[in-house]
C-alpha cells in the first residue's frame, strides 16, 4: 500500500483518494494503512492520514482497534498534515473520560500551530470531541467563539460556521 501512497510531494493528494475507496470494499486493508501511517516517508504518511480519516468517516469503528496508536502518533506527530488529520480522527474514536480529556488536551496545543489548516480543523476537532459532555462543550464552544474574533481568516469562518450551527 505505501508504494501507492508514495511520491510526489506534500501538496498532492496522490492516490489517497482511490486508497480510501479501496479500503472501504476491502476492510481488512485498513491494518496495513494505519501502518504508512508510521512510514519514514513524509508523503506515505501524510497520505496514508489522509486516507484513514476518508474512512473513518464512514467507518469509525475501523479505528477501535487502533486507538492507543493513534491517540500515541496524535501526540508526537511533528508533521503538520498528520495533525490536521489526527484533529479531526481523534473524536471518532471511542474514548474514556480521561483518554478524552487528553485528546482535548492535545488538540488545543494544535491551537499554537503555525499551520491555519491545524488550528481550524483543531477547533473542528475540540467540538466534535466534546459531544455531549456540557462541560467540555461550553469549553469548546468559548474556544471557538474567541477564534471567531481573533483567529486566522480560516479559523474565523470555521468557528462562526461550528458556532451558528451548534447553538
Amino acid at each position: 500500500m505505501s508504494a501507492i501512497l508514495a511520491g510526489g510531494d506534500r501538496r498532492s493528494l496522490g492516490r489517497a483518494n482511490s486508497v480510501a475507496a479501496q479500503v472501504l470494499r476491502n476492510p481488512q486493508l485498513f491494518s496495513e494503512l494505519m501502518q504508512c501511517m508510521w512510514s519514514d516517508d513524509a508523503v506515505i504518511r501524510m497520505r496514508a492520514a489522509d486516507a484513514a480519516e476518508k474512512v473513518s468517516l464512514e467507518k469509525p469503528e475501523f479505528l477501535r482497534p487502533f486507538k492507543a496508536e493513534i491517540l500515541g502518533l496524535a501526540d508526537e506527530s511533528q508533521q503538520q498534515e498528520m495533525q490536521w488529520h489526527m484533529a479531526l480522527i481523534i473524536p471518532r474514536l471511542q474514548l474514556t473520560a480521561l483518554e478524552r480529556r487528553r485528546a482535548a488536551q492535545r488538540l488545543k496545543k494544535y491551537l499554537e500551530s503555525r499551520s491555519s489548516i491545524v488550528k481550524t480543523h483543531a477547533l473542528q476537532g475540540l467540538l466534535d470531541l466534546a459531544g455531549e459532555d456540557q462541560e467540555m462543550r461550553t469549553e469548546a464552544l468559548q474556544i471557538l467563539e474567541e477564534a471567531s474574533h481573533n483567529g486566522t481568516a480560516a479559523m474565523k469562518a470555521r468557528a462562526r460556521k461550528l458556532l451558528s450551527r451548534k447553538q
